[in-house]
């Protein structure tokens, strides 16, 4: 299957890169448009603490219709003109595709149903969750894992999933040790190497669900890997430029699900969407500060600068004093995005704009590299070289050359010892061979583990 290739900028003036405005905006069925002039709220919700068992099942999707009629209810008594369901679906309701399916059915019906009385669109997007790993794992495209994977995006898709999403996990085990460990080459190898070479077998297979059953693909995430990465930074395990540094490396392996077909929004815990936006153009979703539900961030502001839907991450369905919490984090999202839209209206964007980059940048390494303008200048190096490998290499590259110059500027506060990992990083980067396949030889033999066999991947 033919690859898009992004040998240039969608846009190379970091002015032109504003929230709720995408150069390929997506049209949904239902003819919802994101990126075309208005941010989309998206409400990420998932279950309480409990069992997915069949005799469950009943009271799992008597929750996930209770929290979508309420959230509609309050879309509508908000005179919310849309809003997008994401259901990221548990481990065993992918294990299980039968019940993934139904959990998306009672969502889509409910918004239809309620769609059908209102002036508000309303779209739902399907995001299985990637169960390739454990001991159980075959192989990774195909045995089981694969094939319930696949099942439940195109029965998804046939219960009427407007978007089809995924947070891929492909080189993950190589990744989570080396990031522990601080070696920049496995870091490369897992996201250069493997993680790109799974995310092409992967997308290729979603796109063409996706055109078999009539649904939007996406986009992936490197939650798995850069929000991690992002978390240990946080908590002083590992130093928070390199955080960063894994953080662009990513947008290489995400990127791929671009150039196999799919169109966005890109899924909304993927930070390296804004290098997405700028290099693709498509639409994004982002979370931000509505996030800190499921995960703590130094960037709750900046990330809304050029965000195309905006997104709360995953809350549980359990009871607030205002509400139940689904709830209440759709009337935070749709009062965030009416801001949003207001300010466009006023012709004020890029004053809020502005405003969410400078609350932030300057305070953490992950807020800086969420600058457009800084991610407009990384951006140019990456399309400027050619291949996974290369671009992955050149991100992590460019990636410590701008926290450098914005500390050297005092644009960026860090701490001594975060700016000499600086060199630590660029030092071991150097190193490595650019010989792709000498360098894919050698990491082979030193990261295979039980948790990571070569063959399942058909290296």
């Amino acid at each position: 299957m033919a690859r898009l290739e992004f040998n240039e900028l969608a846009y190379n003036n970091a002015d032109e890169l504003i929230f709720g405005k995408s150069k390929k905006p997506v049209t949904c069925k239902n003819g919802l448009v994101v990126g075309g002039g208005e941010v989309i709220p998206e409400l990420n919700y998932t279950l309480p603490m409990m069992q997915i068992t069949e005799e469950t099942m009943p009271k799992v999707l008597q929750h996930y219709k209770e929290m979508t009629t309420s959230a509609c209810e309050k879309a509508i008594e908000l005179s919310a003109p849309s809003l997008c369901f994401e259901i990221e679906l548990l481990p065993n309701c992918t294990f299980h595709p039968k019940w993934g399916i139904e959990v998306v059915k009672t969502v889509v019906d409910v918004a239809k149903e309620f769609e059908a009385k209102s002036n508000t669109k309303f779209i739902v997007r399907n995001t299985p969750v990637d169960i390739r790993e454990g001991k159980g794992l075959e192989h990774m495209y195909h045995g089981m894992h694969w094939d319930a994977i696949m099942e439940t995006f195109a029965g998804g898709a046939e219960a009427g999933a407007d978007l089809m999403a995924i947070e891929s996990i492909g080189g993950k085990h190589i990744h989570d040790d080396a990031l522990m460990m601080g070696e920049m080459d496995k870091l490369l190898f897992a996201l250069g190497v493997v993680g790109c070479k799974d995310m092409g077998i992967l997308w290729d297979n979603i796109v063409k669900i996706g055109k078999e059953k009539d649904a939007i693909p996406s986009g992936d995430t490197a939650c798995g890997f850069a929000n991690t990465a992002m978390v240990l930074g946080n908590q002083g395990l590992i130093p928070r430029t390199c955080a960063a540094v894994d953080r662009v490396m990513t947008a290489v392996r995400t990127m791929v699900a671009v150039e196999a077909g799919a169109i966005g929004p890109d899924k909304d815990c993927g930070y390296e969407g804004v290098y997405m936006k700028a290099i693709t153009g498509t639409p994004i979703s982002m979370e931000g500060r509505t996030s800190a539900c499921a995960h703590s961030s130094h960037v709750g502001n900046i990330v809304g600068a050029i965000c195309d839907m905006w997104s709360n991450e995953s809350v549980q369905n359990i009871r607030l004093l205002g509400g139940m919490a689904p709830t209440v984090y759709t009337e935070q999202l749709v009062y965030d995005c009416r801001m949003m839209n207001t300010a466009t209206k006023l012709g004020k964007a890029d004053v809020l704009k502005e405003i969410f980059v400078e609350s932030d940048k300057a305070l953490e390494p992950h807020g800086y590299i969420m600058d457009p303008k800084v991610v407009v200048e990384i951006s140019k190096k990456i399309v400027a070289a050619k291949g996974h490998f290369e671009r992955t290499r050149i991100a992590a590259l460019a990636t410590i050359d701008a926290l450098r110059k914005g500390y050297d500027n005092k644009e960026l506060l860090l701490a001594d010892r975060e700016y000499r990992y600086l060199d630590v990083m660029e030092a071991s980067l150097s190193s490595v061979t650019t010989d792709v396949e000498a360098f894919t030889d050698e990491m082979k033999k030193a990261c295979a583990s039980e948790k990571f066999k070569p063959e399942w991947y058909d290296l």
